[in-house]
């Protein structure tokens, strides 16, 4: 496992056990990758490098453009997305792949809620991923759903994945409401337009064991089926988060 900082960013590196293996950026909040890690090893993922980038500012760096808070209380999201994409791209991949022995095979990009949303934005501003997990992602994002369905990807996903929790939608915020069904309606845009897309729906609101779902969805990309059905992936029993 390596270590290093870039602008009081905390980056782990956990290299691949052979050279060349695929790369998964985790886009991550407090700390969560080194659980997601220890359940990829459960679940028996295929070798790969993953790389967690810890974002403390989620409400500037992960949202697209401006848009007003959804709770009372929340800071404005700030809409500096492309300004972190690019740092990203010049600074932090840069640093992690120069600690690797070999160019990985390919590079995916993975986020859980806001990260989700930033993973899957990403993708319409550079052609550096080419496999994107968007868990649980912020899919109500005012707008995004318009944006996503007007714009290209800069270049065509090998595979998509997204998932939500079956209770996320149960919300009394009617912006939040919207999560599954611009999810789902992006699975089926995503499906129509030929792409290897998975959408599963996980037991739960959208608190309920994050590190898991995450690990699900990338195990998915590690090793995508034709017919974007995840499958196999659900875990037996576990406790629910508050209300559950």
């Amino acid at each position: 496992m390596i270590k290093f900082e870039r602008k009081g960013r905390e980056i782990v590196l956990d290299p691949a056990v052979s050279p060349a293996s695929p790369l998964i950026l985790l886009i991550e909040g407090e700390g969560e990758g080194a659980e997601t890690a220890r359940i990829l090893t459960e679940l028996g993922a295929k070798d790969h490098t993953l790389m967690s980038v810890q974002v403390p500012e989620w409400f500037r760096d992960l949202s697209p453009w401006p848009a007003e808070p959804v709770f009372r209380g929340e800071p404005p999201m700030t809409g500096g997305a492309d300004d972190f994409l690019s740092e990203i791209l010049r600074e932090i991949l840069p640093a992690g792949l120069a600690e690797l022995s070999d160019p990985p095979a390919w590079i995916g990009l993975a986020g859980y809620s806001l990260a989700g949303l930033f993973a899957l934005y990403a993708a319409y501003r550079t052609g550096r991923f080419s496999r994107i997990a968007s868990v649980s992602g912020s899919l109500w994002f005012p707008g995004f759903l318009d944006y996503a369905r007007a714009h290209a990807f800069r270049r065509r996903p090998d595979a998509v994945y997204l998932s939500l929790g079956d209770r996320e939608a149960r919300n009394r915020n009617p912006v939040m409401r919207t999560v599954e069904e611009n999810t789902a309606a992006l699975a089926g845009w995503y499906r129509g337009l030929g792409l290897n897309t998975a959408f599963q729906l996980n037991p739960g609101n959208h608190f309920r064991e994050p590190a898991f779902r995450t690990a699900k969805g990338i195990r998915w990309l590690l090793d995508p089926v034709e017919s974007g059905e995840p499958g196999g992936l659900d875990r037996a029993g576990g406790e629910a988060a508050p209300g559950d």
